[in-house]
């Protein structure tokens, strides 16, 4: 069933590093075996993103063997000088992705910019052109590329598995003040099944698992400080993209 306001798209790269926010601060990392909702829904923002508009991940397609490989690297401490560490991260890997997006109603002050169609229109020619901003798979030294694709077309490795592969409890997202209206931040988790190589994750108000980290605000965004869906559109309009 075609959702209103969707997109889908492939991306793919040589590497990928999937890990819980908790290993950001330094220290050996391990990429879980498949993408998280919140890596998903960054790389959708890295292809087109406004305040006024949040990205539902509706469900994505393991198209390649999930393999893994392992790295010594020097990371810059942050206290100054550097170290060694292994880094284990997912190799070969390329998803297909189907998502949409939905006004962010916690934000009256952006109701000059809820133009749907408009929206709608920049995502497809973003999408086209391979993101209006570098695609980077979990972390910067992991490049990722981003073309349309019809999901479900094409062989995956996973569609004839009979079964389901779970993969235990993971982290799903941040939910943010911006998004959620509430002045703080808390995390979610989530136990993602695939079945037949596509994985249909649980929507941000369908997880139970959530942990309140601390007091945030939101962002302050208005007319005066971003660019509205038609300026937008009028611009790359005139341009490639």
């Amino acid at each position: 069933m075609q959702i209103r306001n969707s997109v889908e798209f492939e991306v793919y790269g040589k590497y990928a590093l999937f890990t819980d926010p908790l290993t950001k601060l330094g220290g050996e990392k391990l990429s879980y075996q498949i993408p998280t909702y919140q890596a998903i829904k960054g790389i959708v923002e890295s292809i087109y993103w406004k305040p006024t508009i949040m990205y539902v991940i509706d469900e994505i397609r393991i198209m390649k063997p999930i393999q893994m490989e392992s790295k010594g690297v020097r990371p810059i401490e942050y206290g100054g000088g550097n170290t060694l560490a292994n880094y284990t991260y997912l190799k070969d890997v390329c998803y297909q992705v189907r998502c949409h997006f939905v006004f962010n109603m916690n934000r009256p002050d952006l109701e000059f910019d809820r133009n749907e169609h408009k929206h709608h229109n920049i995502l497809k020619r973003s999408v086209k052109a391979g993101g209006r901003r570098d695609i980077f798979l979990g972390t910067r030294e992991c490049q990722g590329y981003v073309e349309p694709c019809v999901f479900g077309e094409g062989k995956g490795f996973y569609d004839d598995y009979e079964g389901e592969i779970h993969f235990g409890t993971m982290f799903h997202g941040f939910n943010y003040p911006d998004e959620t209206g509430i002045n703080e931040l808390s995390v979610r988790l989530c136990q993602p099944v695939m079945k037949n190589g596509v994985i249909q994750f649980d929507k941000p108000d369908q997880c139970t698992r959530v942990k309140h980290i601390g007091e945030r605000s939101s962002k302050n965004f208005n007319a005066a400080n971003i660019q509205s869906a038609e300026q937008l559109l009028e611009e790359l309009e005139g341009s490639k993209l």
